[in-house]
């Protein structure tokens, strides 16, 4: 049930753990994506690295989808009525773009690696399945995909961080408390 926004002040556990369980996800996946992709020829190292990467992504997938169901269901917290408009505004594109580019980085890796012929299993128990066949020309477009996504979601991650910092260190209204609990 949708609280009114004047009521609601903190974020909920749930869409608190589901932030930082995500956010360590994320972070994870995307230094070993950086990892693997350095390592040479095709080792049992780079494989492994490959395997964990492709089980981040689904498990971030499966995560997201519940953070936007829990977000679609529970009114987030209301920013401060000192915030210009133009930052609330801001605020809204970048938190709903990073909801898009959570769903949309794992869907091209998983298609990414359905186009190189190479089925994801993920935690090398549960096969998922393959909805394209191996091609090599999508293969180099949904490889382009995925790295350019994921280069645009550390651009907004970085200004999600500077803006809670500034509004922490420069503003000093509170908003970081919303969604780190031992702050409040």
């Amino acid at each position: 049930m949708n609280s009114r926004p004047s009521d609601v002040k903190h974020y909920s556990g749930t869409a608190v753990a589901l932030h930082w369980l995500i956010a360590l996800l994320i972070v994870c996946g995307f230094c070993i994506g950086w990892v693997m992709t350095d390592i040479p020829g095709f080792t049992p190292t780079k494989l492994k690295y490959f395997s964990w990467h492709k089980w981040i992504g689904v498990t971030v997938f499966v995560l997201a989808v519940a953070r936007v169901l829990w977000r679609a269901t529970h009114r987030a917290p209301s920013l401060d009525s000192a915030t210009p408009t133009w930052q609330k505004a801001a605020a809204h594109l970048v938190h709903g773009l990073l909801y898009v580019l959570m769903l949309a980085i794992p869907v091209s890796g998983y298609f990414y690696s359905s186009a190189a012929g190479i089925q994801v299993v993920y935690l090398g128990i549960v096969p998922l399945p393959t909805l394209i066949g191996p091609d090599q020309a999508l293969k180099a477009i949904l490889r382009t995909v995925h790295v350019l996504l994921n280069y645009t979601l550390l651009a907004l991650v970085a200004m999600h961080v500077l803006a809670a910092l500034k509004h922490q260190f420069v503003d000093r209204d509170g908003l970081l408390a919303r969604m780190i609990p031992f702050l409040r």
